[in-house]
């Protein structure tokens, strides 16, 4: 095992991304010498204010919301939880019916576990073989009682981008509520709320070259979750506690960043980065099976499936390179991805499957040195 992370290729993105200079440049301040409360009306109070309204509109420019329809939260699991439990706090009267797709993060599916032991139910709506969900399949899953319906916007094993803006349109039609988790989507490919015409969207920082532990939740058009917690009149008195200031300026230094390098063509230079990856792959390991590759995909995910072999002993095998078993979550536990399951892949295959996520700064480089250390792993392992 390498444990020095300055000789290692790192393909993991969609788990975390490195911390921008630039985002560590405005936290650095509110990490040593701002230290005021922002509540507080002195200079040092006021200083911790203004950063904090100013990354709520660094993050709505992004996101193309009003800035106080921006919230932040601790990371994407917090804003999941608030959209899922929020809502079925505040309209419980009028229903109890959720409804998401099979291929969700957990941080929203046990989330709905554990609304179902609170009295409430949800439905998890199938995937094709491709991982997408159909929204046609999505209306049929409403019923009277359905008080929200919540699909993710791009997939974090598969890369699979989700038809979320048809999906809402469906809800809208029912007067239910529309909730994505964009945690995966948010600087990888455009996300504007309005077009998208959901009421809620889930965002994490450390997804984004940003902070880990912290987060944001957009609420707009009319939803109104309740809280999670009470206390004092944070952040338009949705959720209660000081502000981590610090945190905050690097996520809205990371959500201006994003925009620049999307406007900049950045991905686009990743996508071709990913489809090189994906074909030289494919010409080493002829037997390699690639996910959702009919479908729309975030241009830097590939998730491959290698059958006979197991995505574990292929890391160990390949320690120079940093990559997930599917999904990041599962750690280096050979655990069954519920993605891969709802999309029909034979367990065989799935057992083997490894996601490269690569990142803006990702090279030609790093490419050819990580296929060919997978190529010698696959070799080691007699695949």
């Amino acid at each position: 095992m390498n444990d020095n992370p300055d000789d290692l290729i790192y393909l993991d993105h969609n788990a975390s991304t490195f911390l921008d200079p630039l985002v560590v440049e405005v936290m650095q301040p509110f990490l040593a010498g701002r230290h005021g409360n922002p509540s507080s009306g002195h200079a040092l109070g006021r200083q911790g204010r203004h950063a904090i309204e100013h990354a709520r509109g660094q993050a709505a420019a992004l996101l193309d919301v009003d800035p106080a329809e921006v919230f932040f939260t601790s990371g994407g699991t917090e804003s999941n939880n608030h959209a899922l439990m929020g809502t079925a706090w505040a309209l419980r009267d009028r229903g109890d019916h959720i409804v998401t797709s099979a291929v969700e993060h957990p941080a929203i599916l046990e989330v709905c576990r554990f609304l179902a032991t609170q009295g409430f139910s949800f439905s998890t709506v199938p995937v094709d073989g491709e991982g997408r969900v159909d929204p046609a399949d999505v209306a049929a899953a409403c019923t009277e009682r359905t008080i929200l319906v919540s699909v993710m916007l791009a997939n974090n094993e598969t890369g699979t981008i989700e038809p979320v803006a048809d999906i809402a349109a469906e809800a809208r039609k029912r007067g239910i509520w529309c909730h994505t988790d964009a945690a995966q989507a948010v600087s990888k490919i455009p996300v504007r709320a309005p077009e998208l015409g959901v009421h809620m969207l889930s965002l994490a920082g450390h997804k984004i070259y940003g902070p880990k532990g912290i987060g944001l939740l957009v609420i707009r058009d009319g939803a109104d979750p309740a809280n999670l917690m009470y206390g004092a009149g944070h952040e338009g008195g949705r959720r209660p506690g000081t502000e981590n200031v610090a945190a905050i300026a690097g996520l809205g230094m990371a959500c201006e960043l994003a925009a620049t390098n999307l406007a900049a063509g950045t991905m686009e230079r990743v996508r071709k980065l990913r489809d090189r990856m994906e074909i030289r792959l494919l010409e080493m390991i002829p037997g390699a099976v690639i996910h959702a590759r009919g479908a729309e995909r975030l241009p830097n995910t590939l998730s491959v499936g290698l059958p006979g072999l197991k995505a574990p002993d292929l890391m160990a095998a390949m320690p120079e390179v940093a990559v997930s078993a599917g999904a990041a979550c599962h750690g280096d536990r050979l655990v069954a991805s519920h993605v891969l399951g709802a999309m029909g892949v034979e367990p065989d295959v799935s057992a083997g499957t490894l996601r490269f996520s690569l990142g803006r700064t990702t090279t030609d480089e790093d490419i050819a040195m990580a296929l060919a250390d997978l190529a010698r792993a696959v070799e080691q392992l007699g695949g």
